[in-house]
């Protein structure tokens, strides 16, 4: 079929096949229940009731689906009985009391059964107006005088009740998980499932277990309502799939309780997240080949499991909000990976890998088999997450060595490892390393894109949000997690005038770094004024000087339902961003358009380091200490690797003129 086929002219595939719920809808119908309460009940999966087209279409292909299968039986009557419809036989319906039945010609043109040989026509006619042929003795009988209409089309019913009782029994198949969708859904809906490479009814049900109850954006064409239908089906053939969604599907995912996301994947050994991971007792460390004396160990730790769990906690900082910090997140991937890979796929401990086993895990992180990798959109809680996309690049391994080298160099301190497998250097495939940033950074014309599109925000809540969260982050260089954490209490400096200007020349931000050592920033009085006069809005009079506001997020956003000022996620900001991007890239062409469109939050970090540096037009870059200062390094070489070294200008005066960039 032609790629450009509309999905409403599809036919029907040959392989759609026939369930209960099909039986049951036709048998409503034909003992007198309303088309809409029938569909309803039985096929809502077929699309909605108030598509009549659809309605009709389905009801036409049951039917000759019906008496297809009495066909392949050799019961040509039977097939003749099932295709009338004597609820909407308009001779029967209309014909007056006192007038005699059809003709043959007239009944089959009637009911569509001109096609059909004369003996099959005859005996539908008669399964019709049984009573031409019945005896005197019928035909004298009180109540069917009274209205043998009537009288006929009850036998009718009950004949054709009585044929889909036997054709149900001998056509009807219960679904299987490998069956094609288009077996079992609409045409359209099925088409679109497939496209979204959900073909088969499992890999639809480990989909939407996986994604949970908004699985239906990634598969376009299909709404919450086409997607209500679907898992009503699939909870009504439960029992005969063996396999059904979960309860977290049906509930949205700010509503679940914890207990719930963890129960839809049980703890196993498996590729699995380390809070589900099951180490088998002999591969959990305790009897590591590395292992050093008990004795001298420092941790509160008896395998590796509980090693790696410490290593995170001494990479964290004291912080109000729950969870890994993203700089814990990023290690105990790494460990979470060596660890996966040392029990599943090398058979080890930990604790007892040697160098050699490190070098086949180099190569394994090059290739590594497709059962896991997975997209990196997938929740931990998912059954669809695994702890790769895809093979590394030569740089990515090179950093979670790195990330590894502290790990075993921290065991190894604590007591925990008498040596480390990364103490000699491994055999590592050489890369160059590219300018921090290269390719994660706008260059000032596309910043100044930015700086337009941000001008020509509407000034409501909203677009003066998207303005500040911008500015703060370019203008600080912040980690979005850093900057979403400040309050306004963190800042200090002299409080704005009742007029709104700023007196103070300079503001900072203390920032509570992912080292735990806290620094002071230099932030723009523009931004602070800013900030300042959304909070009077906010209907704290003191704006920056209110003591109430000192808990306040910076990055705050307005309740529209209780008009208070609460915190702005940082899913949601990266969302914000990402989208304003896009937007921007639409009036952008080629490269820049691309940039723009692959852009994200830390992008604008990066481009704070470059743009500091470099400076503009003339105007001196920032000193190479302050921008180390501001991006939280803790080595100036990590620093000088966004270009150019230190300059000899004042950095205040610096300072300055590059924030005239915002």
């Amino acid at each position: 079929m032609p790629a450009t086929t509309p999905l409403t002219t599809m036919p029907v595939p040959a392989l759609r096949k026939l369930d209960r719920a099909h039986f049951a809808f036709m048998r409503a119908l034909a003992q007198g229940v309303d088309e809409r309460t029938s569909w309803d009940r039985y096929l809502r999966v077929e699309g909605e009731h108030t598509d009549l087209r659809t309605v009709r279409r389905t009801i036409a292909w049951i039917r000759d689906a019906f008496a297809a299968a009495a066909r392949r039986e050799a019961k040509p009557g039977t097939a003749r009985l099932i295709l009338l419809e004597p609820l909407r036989d308009p001779i029967a319906a209309s014909a007056p009391l006192s007038v005699a039945p059809p003709t043959l010609q007239a009944f089959a043109e009637a009911a569509g059964l001109e096609d059909f040989s004369q003996e099959e026509q005859i005996e539908a006619y008669a399964a019709a107006y049984p009573s031409t042929s019945a005896g005197a003795g019928r035909r004298s009988n009180p109540a069917r005088r009274a209205d043998p209409r009537a009288a006929r089309r009850q036998r009718l019913i009950e004949r054709q009740l009585a044929a889909l009782r036997w054709l149900e029994d001998l056509v009807v198949q219960d679904p299987r998980l490998d069956d094609r969708v288009d077996a079992w859904f609409h045409p359209a809906l099925a088409q679109r499932l497939v496209r979204a490479g959900l073909s088969t009814l499992d890999r639809l049900v480990t989909h939407i277990n996986g994604v949970g109850a908004r699985w239906w954006l990634h598969v376009p064409g299909v709404g919450e309502r086409k997607a209500m239908r679907v898992l009503d089906w699939l909870a009504a053939h439960e029992d005969v799939l063996g396999a059904g969604v979960g309860p977290h599907v049906r509930v949205p995912r700010r509503a679940l309780m914890p207990a719930t996301l963890a129960a839809v994947v049980p703890a196993g050994t498996g590729v699995l997240p380390l809070e589900k991971l099951r180490v088998p007792a002999g591969l959990d460390g305790r009897e590591g080949r590395q292992r050093a004396d008990p004795a001298g160990c420092r941790l509160a730790a008896s395998n590796d499991l509980q090693a790696i769990d410490a290593w995170l906690a001494a990479k964290g900082t004291a912080s109000s909000k729950p969870g890994l910090s993203a700089t814990q997140r990023a290690y105990r991937k790494e460990a979470e990976r060596l660890l996966l890979w040392a029990v599943l796929e090398r058979g080890e401990a930990l604790s007892s890998l040697a160098a050699a086993d490190m070098t086949a895990y180099d190569a394994f992180l090059a290739g590594p088999p497709r059962h896991w990798c997975g997209p990196r959109h997938h929740q931990r809680w998912s059954p669809l997450w695994r702890p790769l996309e895809g093979p590394l690049s030569p740089a990515a391994r090179r950093h979670a060595f790195a990330i590894l080298r502290s790990l075993f160099g921290f065991l190894v301190a604590q007591g925990y490892l008498a040596a480390s497998p990364l103490t000699a250097a491994q055999a590592l495939p050489s890369a160059r390393i590219p300018p921090l940033g290269a390719g994660r950074s706008f260059t000032f014309a596309q910043w100044d894109h930015l700086r337009t599109a941000l001008a020509r925000q509407a000034v409501d809540e909203p677009g003066r949000r998207l303005r500040r969260v911008v500015q703060w982050l370019y203008a600080t260089g912040l980690r979005l997690t850093e900057l979403a954490q400040a309050t306004c209490g963190d800042l200090a400096g002299a409080a704005p005038s009742e007029g709104g200007a700023a007196s103070h020349p300079g503001w900072t931000l203390r920032v509570a770094g992912p080292a735990g050592s806290p620094r002071q920033v230099l932030v723009p009085t523009s931004l602070v004024t800013s900030l300042h006069e959304e909070l009077v809005r906010c209907g704290m009079v003191g704006g920056i000087a209110d003591p109430a506001c000192r808990q306040t997020p910076l990055l705050m956003r307005l309740d529209v339902a209780t008009g208070q000022c609460v915190p702005w996620s940082t899913s949601a900001i990266y969302k914000t961003i990402k989208a304003f991007m896009a937007q921007v890239a639409r009036n952008l062409k080629d490269e820049d358009a691309a940039q723009l469109r692959r852009a994200s939050t830390h992008w604008l970090r990066h481009t704070h380091g470059k743009h500091a540096l470099q400076g503009r037009e003339g105007r001196a870059g920032l000193t190479l200490q302050r921008v180390q200062h501001n991006l939280g390094h803790a080595s100036i070489a990590t620093t000088s690797a966004y270009l150019g070294g230190p300059t000899d200008t004042s950095d205040i005066l610096a300072t300055r003129a590059f924030w005239d960039t915002l």
